[in-house]
């Protein structure tokens, strides 16, 4: 079959699903996910998934994937008691599909409202950890959509198995098992295909590297939830407790440097610029960091600073390298962050809480912290659960995408009569 009409019939089948998803009761939709939950946990189920886990690990070592990218594409019995406690911690949560918000009653007696409703079919396309084809589905299920799941081509087998089992425990449910369509092609042409399917698809969300998102966004005909990086600032303002903010920056950076959401530039307040940097230097430098750093901070960092050029400001690192630039003011930092920030996270350490709540409005990003890490702006640390990404599109979602976040609104309206004049 033609790749384009191939996708067309899976994209059709989703919609097909989807609809009778939207319809679905709460419980049915839990019961599911429960299901799903014990099949995760079933060694029967387990040793079938864990062989076709097997052929793409031995496919992405003939290939001479890194190591580390190998071992996220593992899947073991830690990472599947993970994707089981996912779908129990979801089944608990309230189910957002028919709530209605905000009524209020018009001069002429009318009820105006708001309904949560399913955004319909989801397009997701995604890289390496097959974990998220479990993680993307059950919160499209719970918010009552149809899902398209194109993982990695180095994860086929496992995304496969995977979604047998996801079709498996809708079909016990009761539930359509065309709800949920794992492209079965690792051809790219599959992908250009579906993004032009905006009659059947109504959002694709990108979860990889910029340069994948890029590519969607460039190609899709349908809205993208997406982000492009994350370089996320924290600003040690003058009145900051200074060790403490050493110990933010720690976390911001140090814990898990790769991540969307970890520190990228430090921008310091220049009263407190030489008490500061050495103590910074001293405690990441002694974990790995080097400095890119600003001629004011560069002899405050001693041997792990090395001159920042232009390009520094404003890029994603995803590494143990922290950009440094010491600033004469709020107003500076803000300016830098306009320039420069990602629309991610950003973060002011202070006492101040006039200067506080100034950069909570105007620092622009789907997450602004006061006096706390950046690392905090996740689905799971923010209360949703769970999260297919983080969206730093303002429409339709910004933020954590969870299942709220897969729902839209419409107006209700109740009447007894009322006609226009």
């Amino acid at each position: 079959m033609d790749i384009r009409e191939q996708m067309k019939d899976i994209a059709a089948a989703a919609r097909r699903g989807g609809r009778a998803l939207a319809k679905a009761r709460g419980e049915d939709k839990n019961g599911a996910l429960l299901i799903l939950a014990e099949l995760l946990e079933s060694a029967d189920e387990r040793a079938g998934v864990y062989a076709a886990n097997e052929k793409d690990i031995r496919g992405a070592e003939e290939r001479g994937m890194d190591a580390h990218k190998v071992d996220r594409l593992r899947l073991t019995d830690a990472v599947m008691d993970s994707m089981a406690t996912a779908c129990r911690e979801v089944a608990t949560m309230s189910d957002p599909v028919g709530e209605i918000e905000s009524m209020c009653k018009r001069p002429n007696d009318l009820m105006v409202g708001k309904m949560r409703i399913p955004m319909g079919v989801v397009a997701i396309i995604y890289e390496s950890r097959p974990n998220v084809t479990i993680d993307a589905a059950i919160l499209c299920l719970k918010a009552g959509n149809g899902v398209i799941l194109r993982g990695g081509s180095e994860a086929i087998h496992s995304n496969r198995a995977l979604g047998v089992l996801l079709s498996r425990a809708l079909d016990q449910a009761g539930l359509p098992g065309d709800a949920v369509q794992i492209v079965p092609t690792t051809d790219r042409a599959a992908v250009q295909a579906m993004l032009k399917l905006d009659e059947y698809i109504d959002v694709v969300i990108p979860r990889g590297g910029e340069g994948l998102i890029r590519a969607v966004v460039n190609d899709a005909t349908m809205p993208v939830l997406k982000h492009y990086k994350g370089v996320c600032h924290i600003f040690v303002d003058r009145s900051a407790d200074l060790e403490n903010s050493v110990e933010v920056l720690f976390n911001a950076k140090v814990q898990r440097p790769s991540a969307c959401n970890a520190a990228e530039t430090v921008l310091v307040h220049h009263d407190v610029a030489e008490a500061f940097l050495p103590a910074l230097a001293a405690r990441l430098g002694g974990a790995g960091v080097g400095f890119k750093a600003c001629p004011r901070s560069l002899k405050l960092l001693g041997e792990y600073g090395e001159a920042a050029s232009r390009e520094d400001w404003g890029r994603e690192f995803l590494a143990l390298t922290l950009a440094v630039r010491v600033v004469d003011s709020l107003d500076e930092a803000l300016e830098h962050i306009a320039r420069y920030g990602s629309n991610h996270s950003e973060a002011i350490m202070t006492a101040d809480h006039a200067r506080a709540m100034r950069f909570l409005r105007e620092a622009d990003a789907s997450a602004v912290f006061i006096n706390s890490s950046t690392r905090f702006n996740d689905g799971g640390e923010l209360g949703l659960g769970a999260e297919i990404g983080i969206s730093t599109s303002k429409l339709h979602a910004y933020g954590p995408v969870g299942i709220k976040e897969l729902t839209s609104l419409k107006y209700v309206v109740f009447g007894s009569g009322q006609v226009r004049k």
